[in-house]
Formats: C-alpha cells, structure tokens, sequence
C-alpha cells in the first residue's frame, strides 16, 4: 500500500471538519469553501502524482 494513502486520510479529516465549518457558516461566502476544496484537490492530486513518479523512479533505479 501506498504511504500516502494513511497519510492521506490524516491530512483529510482536520480539512473535513475546516470544510464543514466554512459551509455552515453563514458570515462565510460560499465561494470561499469552493476555493478551499478545489485548492485542496489540486494539491492532492499534485502530491499523488509526484509520489507515484518517484516511486516509479526508484523502482526503475533498483532494477
């Protein structure tokens, strides 16, 4: 398993509930909770791609 994936769902659950608060919040602007969960995709995305390239990397200079 990837040891991002645990990582991952650690990094998840504070920004589920930061999420939860700026979407119930009535003082926030609703488009401020959309930018947070799309800035948040983008960087797990990001940090997906790059974990998966480096591993490829080091199983290719291992074998």
């Amino acid at each position: 398993m990837n040891p991002l994936v645990p990582l991952g769902i650690l990094f998840l659950l504070p920004l589920t509930a930061i999420g939860l608060v700026l979407y119930t919040d009535t003082g926030i602007s609703p488009d401020l909770f959309y930018a947070a969960v799309k800035t948040s995709v983008i960087l797990i995305v990001v940090g997906g791609a790059i974990s998966f390239a480096a591993s490829k990397l080091a199983e290719r200079s291992n074998g």
